[in-house]
C-alpha cells in the first residue's frame, strides 16, 4: 500500500509539473501574442500620422496642374506674401465680403502685398441667399475696386435658403443670384466665376442654371459633382506651408 501511495504521490508531482510547463506556454504565447497586436497597432498609427502629414502637405503636381494659388481671407491672420510665391503660388483669390455688410478689413492690406510679391489677384464675395442681391451687390462694389489687372470676380455659394425668413423658393434663390452676378460683372468688366459646393449645387443645379465658369471642392481628388469641367479647384483645404502658421486653402486652374 505504502508503494502504491508513493507511485500516486509522483505521478501528482509529475502532472502538476506537465500542467505548469503547460500553464508557462500558455502565459508566453498571450505574452507573444500582445506583443504582436501592439506591433500593428504601432504601425497603424505611425501610418495614419504619416498619412496625415502627406495629405496636409499634398499640392498637385505641377506637371500636371502648372498654374496654382491660393484663397486668402481674415481668419488666415498674417501671411509671407513672399514665402507663398516661392512654395508655388502664381495667383490669390481674397476674401473681399460677405452677405450685405460685411468687409474683410484685410482686404487692401493683402491686395498690395499680393502683388508685391507678384502675384496675380482675385476678389471673393460670400453669397447669403437670404439677404437681398443689391445690397450684396453694393457691399462688394464698395470694397473691390473695377481694375483690369484683376481676375474675374469669384462668389462663394455655400449658405442654403433653408433657414431663411421669410422663406425663399428654390427659383428665388436662382432668380437674385443672377441679379447680383449681374450687378459684379457690371462693377468689374468680367464675367464672374462661381465656387459651387456640393450642398449648394444639389438644392439649386446651378451649374446647368446660371452659364458662368465653375469652382469647385474637394480635398486630393478631382471633383465632379457639377457634371461639367471646372476653372478652379481647391484641391486642398488646409495645405501648411512656410508662408502661414495656419492651413491655407490651395487652389489649381482646371486643364
Amino acid at each position: 500500500m505504502a508503494r502504491r501511495q508513493g507511485r500516486t504521490n509522483a505521478s501528482r508531482k509529475g502532472g502538476s509539473r506537465k500542467g505548469a510547463r503547460s500553464g508557462k506556454k500558455g502565459a508566453w504565447r498571450g505574452v507573444v501574442r500582445l506583443r504582436w497586436l501592439g506591433a500593428v497597432l504601432l504601425l497603424a498609427l505611425v501610418g495614419a500620422a504619416w498619412g496625415w502629414w502627406a495629405l496636409r502637405h499634398w499640392q498637385p503636381p505641377p506637371a500636371q496642374w502648372p498654374v496654382q494659388g491660393v484663397e486668402i481671407g481674415r481668419e488666415d491672420g498674417a501671411v509671407d506674401w513672399t514665402a507663398l510665391k516661392a512654395v508655388g503660388a502664381d495667383f490669390a483669390y481674397l476674401d473681399a465680403s460677405s452677405g450685405d455688410s460685411f468687409r474683410d478689413s484685410g482686404f487692401v492690406d493683402n491686395m498690395e502685398a499680393a502683388r508685391g510679391a507678384g502675384l496675380t489677384l482675385g476678389a471673393l464675395h460670400h453669397y447669403d441667399p437670404c439677404l437681398s442681391a443689391d445690397r450684396q451687390a453694393a457691399n462688394f462694389v464698395t470694397v473691390v475696386p473695377r481694375d483690369d489687372r484683376m481676375l474675374p470676380p469669384a462668389v462663394e455659394l455655400d449658405a442654403l435658403a433653408d433657414d431663411c425668413t421669410p422663406r425663399v423658393s428654390d427659383a428665388a434663390v436662382v432668380s437674385e443670384l443672377m441679379t447680383f452676378i449681374n450687378q459684379i460683372e457690371t462693377h468689374t468688366g468680367k464675367a464672374a466665376i462661381l465656387k459651387v459646393s456640393p450642398a449648394f449645387e444639389r438644392q439649386y443645379h446651378v451649374a446647368r442654371a446660371i452659364n458662368r465658369n465653375l469652382w469647385l471642392e474637394r480635398d486630393w481628388l478631382t471633383p465632379d459633382y457639377a457634371g461639367q469641367p471646372f476653372t478652379l479647384w481647391t484641391a486642398n483645404s488646409a495645405l501648411m506651408t512656410a508662408a502661414s502658421p495656419q492651413p491655407l486653402r490651395w487652389v489649381v486652374v482646371g486643364r
